[in-house]
């Protein structure tokens, strides 16, 4: 086969293939080349996770390998793509869980998982939120990813990541429809209390907003229990509005200053009634959370 710049060494063609990244002739269009530059753009950020978590490992004398779990996997794309790039030359246990409702997607991944001799994946039959509690995933994960799961799922995997005590979690969210609802319910009741409620008073604008909202939210919860969050776009990922990309990484960082934000803004735009969601009391584990194994 004729060798593909784009392509890196040891890249599985049949897996480029399954993806429809190449054509089942083993060739790059100009569809899928734009396809394969979307998976290195993502992987770029999630390397450096994954490189950290063995570099703490190292420094506290442990190899117990890279746990990540992947919520709302669908087909397992991104699962099936970091395996194939950094997994599969690991011998020290490491494992992708992929995490998915729909069981004829699962057993899919499965079966491509067994034809590509990928053994350190898992496929569960999961949604986020039950996964949460789920005997079938360890006590603790590394990393945690969820692209585009749709609505609260993106706050079931915060959840799970809190509660796992991940050292990471790489989150695209998709979907905020909750936050929207509830704005546009209370709209009659706000509009007379504060100038910023024009800011969601039209129907596009309360949509687009309780996004943001959302979103915002999400990274104050995240530093509310000591993560350090960044926020920025998936570059090239044209095809899709929601190419928001947060990264929060564990540093135990002081919390009294985002846990007082995250009320002030919850009060501010008249959403305190989703405390619940965007609270999540820690546990004494995670207050100490151990940074590796």
């Amino acid at each position: 086969m004729q060798e593909i710049p784009e392509i890196r060494p040891g890249q599985s063609i049949e897996l480029l293939k399954e993806l429809h990244i190449l054509t089942r002739d083993g060739k790059l269009n100009q569809d899928s080349r734009r396809k394969l530059k979307q998976v290195y753009h993502l992987y770029q950020f999630i390397e450096p996770l994954m490189k950290a978590v063995q570099a703490d490992q190292a420094t506290q004398g442990k190899n117990s390998g890279i746990s990540l779990v992947d919520h709302g996997a669908g087909k397992s794309y991104l699962g099936f793509i970091l395996y194939d790039l950094f997994f599969k030359t690991l011998d020290d246990g490491s494992r992708i869980y992929g995490i998915e409702t729909r069981d004829d997607l699962v057993k899919k991944s499965e079966a491509l998982a067994a034809r590509l001799a990928f053994p350190g994946m898992s496929f569960l039959n999961l949604s986020v939120a039950d996964s949460i509690d789920s005997p079938l995933l360890p006590e603790r994960i590394d990393i945690v990813t969820a692209l585009h799961a749709c609505n609260t799922a993106t706050d079931d995997a915060i959840h799970f990541g809190l509660k796992k005590q991940a050292r990471h979690l790489v989150l695209v969210p998709c979907c905020q429809a909750e936050v929207a609802s509830v704005l546009n319910r209370l709209k009659g009741k706000a509009l007379g209390k504060s100038a910023l409620t024009e800011l969601w008073r039209h129907p596009l604008h309360t949509r687009e907003f309780g996004s943001q909202i959302t979103n915002v939210l999400r990274c104050l919860q995240l530093e509310a229990h000591g993560y350090q969050v960044s926020v920025t776009e998936l570059v090239g990922w044209e095809h899709s509005m929601k190419n928001e990309l947060i990264i929060a990484t564990f540093k135990d960082l002081p919390r009294r200053r985002p846990t007082e934000r995250l009320e002030q803004v919850l009060a501010s735009v008249g959403l305190e009634e989703m405390a619940e969601r965007f609270f999540v009391e820690p546990d004494a584990a995670t207050m100490r959370h151990v940074d590796v194994r």
